[in-house]
């Protein structure tokens, strides 16, 4: 009996794709026509869609870092750290196609076993790889290019601290899922403890009909790629001049979520270092230094959004519980945050302790 190929392999998963995404990605979610899910690694999230019906029907797309495929991928880069060679025998397998094979499903591996396996390791390592290509192709420094051009646009003038923060790139075209085609985009480097770069933040841009630039019109204009939790984009060394590993005693920390919100606070408060957490649910897994004894966590107004008050409320404990002084400073801001007060009620914002 002839061997399917690597095309009717992918037809024959896709057929059952409603019953192989599941126990492949067992911790996601069916939204609609998709099965959703965070990551190929299996966490739970938005980040991965898998087509569950119509002629689309088993193509999947990681939009976060931009990988895509079949069904027959999709258990390549589940099981097999892409190896589509061990990913056929697997489908056979599980299709029943193979000599003496079982009817019953070859069962995916438990998700926990996934997140500690050297599987996930080297598909983190070309995540990260993949991301520092990206920051090597984007030359250093942003005066003169769009990214000036739209943190100006934000009300923040760069000008104002003297140098632009170098955690910061721009690069013409970043590949973005979305529209399937590569748009401008603002580089953030986001380093974990020991300085080096994890994963990079990509905004991308678009230019309007007035010649300014401005965040794309995008269902999410904004991705990281890599995971990068515990790090944090360095955004301006306050009075010290010091990097972050070598911040004096005492050094006074300001923490906050977005990288505009955090720009708009260093113009504000240039003494201060100033950092930003890429998402809130990441803030209380930063890494500090011990000498940094005072943070201000410059939150948003989120007021009606209880799992962003959950977050903030973590993070301002567990700072807390190591012996830092935590101040929180909210803007008055109905569901506004510190760029909106630098923008357009520059008096109107307070601190809370």
């Amino acid at each position: 009996m002839r061997r399917p190929n690597a095309s009717e392999l992918a037809r024959l998963l896709a057929d059952h794709i409603t019953r192989l995404a599941p126990e492949l990605l067992p911790h996601g979610k069916k939204d609609g026509a998709e099965w959703r899910v965070g990551s190929l690694a299996g966490e739970p999230g938005q980040s991965l869609a898998v087509r569950l019906t119509g002629a689309r029907r088993g193509l999947w797309c990681d939009f976060s870092s931009g990988e895509r495929g079949d069904a027959l991928d999709l258990v390549a880069a589940c099981l097999f750290s892409h190896n589509r060679k061990d990913a056929m025998a697997w489908a056979s397998t599980w299709l029943g196609l193979a000599n003496n094979a079982p009817q019953a499903p070859v069962q995916r591996p438990p998700v926990q076993e996934k997140l500690n396996s050297p599987e996930l390791d080297k598909e983190a390592q070309q995540r990260r790889a993949k991301a520092r290509r990206l920051w090597q192709d984007a030359a250093p420094g942003i005066a003169g290019t769009p990214v000036e051009t739209y943190l100006s646009g934000r009300g923040i003038d760069l000008r104002l601290l003297g140098r632009a923060p170098g955690a910061l790139r721009f690069h013409p075209a970043v590949w973005c899922a979305e529209v399937q085609r590569p748009l401008p985009a603002m580089l953030g480097a986001i380093c974990g403890p020991t300085g080096k770069m994890v994963a990079v933040h990509r905004t991308w841009l678009a230019k309007a009909p007035s010649g300014a630039w401005c965040k794309a019109d995008l269902a999410n204009a904004k991705k990281v790629l890599g995971s990068f939790a515990g790090g944090c984009v360095r955004l301006w060394r306050g009075g010290s001049g010091a990097a972050l590993g070598m911040a004096p005693d005492g050094d006074v920390t300001i923490l906050a979520e977005g990288i505009e919100t955090a720009l708009s606070c260093a113009v504000a408060c240039p003494e201060y270092r100033v950092l930003a957490s890429v998402s809130l649910s990441n803030m209380a897994a930063v890494k500090l230094p011990d000498t940094i004894t005072e943070i201000i966590v410059a939150a948003d107004n989120d007021a009606g959004n209880p799992a962003a008050r959950k977050a903030l409320k973590a993070a301002l404990h567990q700072f807390a519980q190591q012996g830092r002084t935590v101040r929180l400073a909210v803007p008055e801001i109905e569901h506004g945050d510190w760029n909106d007060v630098l923008r357009n009620e520059p008096d109107t914002g307070r601190n809370r302790s």
